[in-house]
């Protein structure tokens, strides 16, 4: 799976109020694991910060190492969850994944994450 590990943050400008970002990656490609054909599709992420957010550049770059990996929707969407809050410890990100119809089905995969209280 691509490396997360080029992935970028910086600090919340504002970690006391509770805001949602929302970052639309209209052009992301992968390849069908099956078939090795490419798949398109648009990934959405809204999330609510803990005390980092994510730098774009990073993300864009990070997006694009996809486009030659061989993977079912399902484990990009949760790839993609899993990396964002090991990097972030968001309060909360959903990961939405719209994939553009194959065969005449379209697929959309959403996974969710929110933090516990810490006490």
């Amino acid at each position: 799976m691509p490396d997360s590990t080029k992935l970028e943050t910086f600090e919340n400008p504002r970690p006391g109020r509770e805001y949602t970002i929302e970052i639309v990656a209209p052009e992301f490609s992968s390849v069908c694991p099956i078939t090795g054909q490419p798949d398109f599709g648009t990934i959405i992420i809204q999330y609510v910060p803990n005390k980092l957010c994510i730098e774009l550049k990073s993300f864009k770059l990070y997006i694009f190492t996809f486009r030659n990996e061989g993977a079912f929707y399902e484990t990009i969407v949760n790839q993609i969850l899993d990396d964002m809050v090991k990097l972030l410890n968001p309060r909360k990100i959903e990961v939405t994944g719209e994939f553009t119809p194959r065969g005449g089905i379209s697929t959309n995969v959403n996974a969710v994450y929110i933090k516990e209280n810490e006490e």
